[in-house]
């Protein structure tokens, strides 16, 4: 059978008090709900997030980031059992249906596999706290099998002792499913439908019901900035412990922030106060050292990051030596055996093997050749204003301090650009360009101005 994701997301989040939806906080680099969506495409084509407060900005975000999945609306918040009827037209009986929350997102796949490999046409997530209170508690026959779920406020002193609670999340055949919310009522002081409910009308039914325990680390729900503190710190020591266990050496486990996928080789490192988003890749005998950004970068064998750089879109080669206080835009390419120093900013550009730029220099829209040299203070000025223009500097080439190289422009292999210039015509290969107002000395001058 297929899995049917449903998301229940359609909470006001008052307690966050934000204009944005409560599921569309910030959290590790993404949100709430792109982390819950983006775990249940792992076990399920077919998803549905119920939306409600301010649905419109909700369905446009996630029409934007998540196309194939669907949205269905509970403009009045009647409890979850009603959430979920409100995506009960697009369960099929012949699905498996798993029940999931927009603000309980740190919910892991192997989680979510525990449920699925259950194999139970129904199967409860639940969670054993030394201190349960507040906590609906799992009834269980002699058996284990869950019987139903009894409120804090409704259980007696014996149930009360229970430790196991329910996290709300569950895995159910869609058939059984569509028939219990049918048989739902909201007789209550809330004058609510509870999702609860649903595991008493099943076992009433003779339904076998399996409860699966979570780590209850994994199940916390946010519903204020505090708790998504928490959550946020919770995912920060777990995406850590995975580098730990890829094999990775940090300096403090608490000061690396690993907001998107990382691989690496051996021996690699880790300072403190990195952050990593997007994609990135490491070589081996990697050191990124202390207040680094990489966002979708590759870097190759022996390269050494320094601090205080920032690389996006970028790929360094092996054996290089990146900043301190390097910034690396999109589409930088740093060949092998090459040196980025100190406040060089580049941006589409192509570093040859070898080559240097040690301080102070701004790359853009440039091909610099293997073993060339470009000199402090150096800028390829590659945009007029309307287009951007290339610059070209060939093998072995050496740039004086403080050049302003005007693209569209060649230089030559092997040739030489003299200090304080400003190059606007293309210098052959192993030529001597100088480009610099005469200098002028006015004896006396200052005297005189006096």
């Amino acid at each position: 059978m297929t899995i049917h994701t449903i998301i229940l997301a359609a909470g006001k989040g008052t307690r966050m008090n934000s204009n944005l939806p409560k599921v569309l906080q910030p959290l590790g680099g993404s949100n709430l709900i792109s982390r819950v969506i983006t775990t249940a495409q792992k076990t399920s084509d077919d998803i549905t997030v119920v939306v409600g407060h301010q649905k419109n900005l909700l369905k446009s975000y996630i029409e934007g980031h998540y196309p194939s999945v669907k949205t269905a609306d509970q403009d009045e918040q009647l409890g979850t059992g009603h959430a979920v009827k409100t995506a009960v037209h697009l369960i099929t009986p012949n699905q498996r249906v798993l029940i999931l929350y927009g603000d309980v997102p740190l919910i892991s796949n192997a989680t979510i596999q525990n449920l699925i490999s259950s194999e139970s046409p129904c199967s409860l997530l639940s969670m054993v706290l030394s201190d349960p209170t507040g906590y609906g508690r799992v009834i269980q026959d002699s058996a284990g099998h869950a019987l139903k779920i009894t409120e804090h406020k409704d259980a007696s002193p014996e149930e009360r002792k229970i430790n196991e609670v329910f996290t709300g999340t569950m895995l159910v055949d869609g058939g059984l499913l569509i028939d219990a919310l049918k048989s739902l009522e909201n007789n209550n002081a809330a004058s609510e439908y509870y999702l609860t409910d649903v595991v008493e009308i099943l076992s009433t039914k003779g339904v076998k019901i399996n409860s699966i325990q979570a780590n209850p680390q994994e199940v916390i729900g946010v519903n204020n900035k505090k708790e998504l503190h928490h959550v946020e710190s919770i995912l920060r020591t777990m995406n850590a412990e995975k580098l730990l266990d890829q094999g990775l050496t940090l300096t403090d486990a608490s000061r690396v922030d690993l907001r998107g996928e990382l691989s690496a080789g051996k021996d690699c490192s880790i300072d403190v106060n990195v952050i990593i988003e997007g994609t990135v890749s490491l070589g081996e005998n990697v050191t990124i050292k202390s207040n680094v950004i990489l966002e979708n970068v590759s870097i190759g064998d022996n390269s050494v990051i320094e601090p205080f750089s920032h690389l996006v879109s970028a790929i360094i080669g092996s054996n290089c030596s990146i900043g301190p206080y390097a910034r690396l835009r999109e589409g930088s390419e740093i060949g092998n055996n090459a040196k980025i120093g100190n406040f060089v900013e580049t941006k589409k550009t192509k570093l040859g093997n070898g080559a240097k730029a040690n301080h102070l220099a701004y790359l853009g829209d440039a091909d610099i050749g293997a073993n060339a040299n470009i000199g402090a203070g150096t800028i390829t000025c590659n945009y007029d204003g309307v287009n951007k223009s290339k610059t070209t500097i060939g093998d072995n080439s050496f740039i004086g301090t403080n050049s302003s190289l005007v693209a569209p422009v060649n230089i030559g292999k092997g040739a030489y650009v003299g200090a304080g210039s400003v190059i606007t015509k293309d210098v052959p290969d192993e030529a001597l360009a100088v480009g610099r107002g005469k200098q002028i000395i006015k004896e006396d001058w200052a005297k005189n101005k006096k």
